[in-house]
C-alpha cells in the first residue's frame, strides 16, 4: 500500500518528459524498475504453472477425483464468469455511457461516421471467430506454447500429462510425480525471492502509469469508466462474497482480510498470471486451502476464470455500439455475452490483454476495430480493477472447492 501511493505521488511529481539533474528522466526510471519486476514475475510464470498443475493433478490419484475436482473447479469459473458479464450487461444498458443528451458520443470523440449500412451488417452477423478460441485450445507444438507464453493451450497439455501420469506403472508415476513435484518446490522459491521485490516493482509501475497519463485523459470516458467500476464492485463487493458466504460456508469479511495483499498486487501488476505465484503461497499457507486444491485450482483460473475481463469485454463492446450509434438486438448482445465468455477464456493473465480480446467481440457482432480508440486512454486504469477482481474470484474459487472437498482447517 505504501508502495502503491508513493508511486501515485511521484508519477505526480515528476510526469513524462519531466528532467532531473544529471540528465536523469523519472519516467525512464519508473519504467526500468517496474519492468525489472514484472520480467521477473514472467520468467517463473511457465515452469511453476507446469509444475503446479502436472504435480497436482498428478497427485490427486485416481481419474474419478480428479474429474469431481475438475468438475467443481469449472462449474465455479463458468457461473462466475456468465453472472459477471450479465452484471456488466444490464448497468450498461441501463447507464447507456455511449449516448449523451440523446446522441451518440462517437463523433465528438473523434472516431469516423458510422456506415450507413452498420446496423443492417451487425443484424446478420454471427459469431465466427468462437471456432478459432476453442481451435487454440489444443497447442499443436506445446514447447512453441510455452516459449510464447501461450497459458490456455500449456494448461490443456499439462493437465493431459498429469491425467496420464495417473495412469503409469507405480515406479514410473513415483518418478514423474517426484520430478514435477521437485520442480514446482523449487519455483515456489525462487518466487519467494521474487516477490520479496514486490514493493520496489509496484513503485515503479505505478509511477509509471501516473506519470505517463495523469488523471487527465480519464475526464472524457468518465460514465463508461464509472459504468464499468460500478458493475465490478457490484460483482466484487455482492455476488461473489454471497456465493462464498452460502457456497463455500466461510466469512467473506476474513477472506478479504488474508487476500488483501494479493489484491494489491494484482491490481499494481495488471496481470493474474504474475499474481499467481503469491495467490497460490497466500491462499495455502494463510487461508488453509491445501495444496492439493490450490496447485490444480488456481493456475487454471490465472488463465480461465476471468470475471472482471469478460464484464469489462462486455461493457466495452456495447459503449462502442452505442458510441456508434447503433442498438444491438436482443440476439446480437447473446453474442456479446458468449463471445465474452468465451475471449476471457482465451485471454493471457497479461496487462491489456482483455483490450486485445475485445477485437474478437466486435468482429463477432460486426462493429468496427476503429472503435477501440475510444477506451484506451482509460483502460490502464480498469485494466487495475478487473484484474483484481480476477484474483479474487480465483481465490474464492479455490475456498469454495476445497470446502466442497471436506476441508475444515480454511481460515481458522
Amino acid at each position: 500500500m505504501a508502495a502503491l501511493v508513493l508511486g501515485v505521488g511521484a508519477g505526480l511529481l515528476w510526469p513524462e518528459g519531466s528532467r532531473l539533474p544529471a540528465g536523469i528522466h523519472p519516467y525512464a526510471v519508473f519504467d526500468f524498475v517496474g519492468t525489472l519486476f514484472l520480467r521477473a514475475l514472467k520468467m517463473v510464470i511457465v515452469p511453476l504453472l507446469a509444475g503446479s498443475i502436472i504435480s497436482g493433478v498428478a497427485g490427486v490419484g485416481a481419474s474419478r477425483g480428479l474429474g469431481r475436482l475438475f468438475s467443481k473447479t469449472f462449474a465455479w469459473y463458468v457461473t462466475t464468469s456468465l453472472v459477471a458479464i450479465v452484471v456488466g450487461l444490464l448497468l450498461v444498458n441501463l447507464i447507456q455511457p455511449g449516448i449523451s443528451g440523446g446522441q451518440a458520443v462517437g463523433t465528438r470523440m473523434g472516431l469516423a461516421e458510422a456506415a450507413p449500412d452498420l446496423a443492417a451488417k451487425i443484424e446478420g452477423h454471427g459469431a465466427g471467430d468462437i471456432v478459432m478460441i476453442l481451435q487454440r485450445m489444443i497447442p499443436s507444438n506445446p514447447v512453441e506454447a510455452a516459449a510464447k507464453g501461450q497459458m490456455l493451450p500449456l494448461i490443456f497439455f499439462c493437465l493431459l500429462l498429469g491425467i496420464a501420469i495417473t495412469g503409469l506403472p507405480e515406479r514410473q508415476k513415483a518418478a514423474q510425480l517426484g520430478f514435477w513435484e521437485s520442480l514446482f518446490a523449487a519455483m515456489m522459491r525462487i518466487t519467494g525471492w521474487v516477490i520479496a521485490t514486490a514493493p520496489i516493482g509496484i513503485f515503479g509501475l505505478m509511477a509509471k502509469t501516473t506519470a505517463g497519463s495523469g488523471f487527465a485523459a480519464f475526464a472524457p470516458l468518465a460514465r463508461y469508466g464509472l459504468t464499468v467500476l460500478a458493475a465490478l464492485l457490484f460483482h466484487a463487493a455482492v455476488v461473489l462474497p454471497l456465493l462464498l458466504r452460502f457456497a463455500g460456508r466461510v466469512s467473506p469479511l476474513r477472506h478479504a482480510r488474508v487476500m488483501a495483499p494479493v489484491l494489491l498486487t494484482a491490481f499494481s501488476t495488471r496481470s493474474s498470471s504474475a499474481t499467481l505465484p503469491l495467490t497460490m503461497e497466500t491462499i495455502e499457507n494463510r487461508a488453509g486451502v491445501s495444496n492439493r486444491v490450490t496447485s490444480f485450482v488456481l493456475p487454471l483460473g490465472a488463465t480461465v476464470n476471468m470475471d472482471g475481463t469478460a464484464l469489462y469485454e462486455c461493457v466495452a463492446a456495447m459503449f462502442i455500439a452505442q458510441a456508434y450509434g447503433v442498438q444491438l438486438s436482443f440476439g446480437a448482445q447473446l453474442v456479446v455475452v458468449f463471445t465474452a465468455l468465451l475471449a476471457s477464456i482465451g485471454a493471457a493473465g497479461i496487462p491489456a490483454a482483455g483490450l486485445v480480446m475485445i477485437s474478437v467481440i466486435l468482429e463477432a457482432v460486426g462493429l468496427p476495430l476503429e472503435g477501440l480508440a475510444l477506451i484506451l486512454a482509460i483502460d490502464p486504469v480498469l485494466d487495475m480493477c478487473r484484474t483484481a477482481v480476477n484474483v479474487w474470484s480465483d481465490s474464492c474459487g479455490a475456498v469454495f472447492v476445497a470446502r466442497s472437498e471436506g476441508e475444515t482447517e480454511i481460515l481458522t
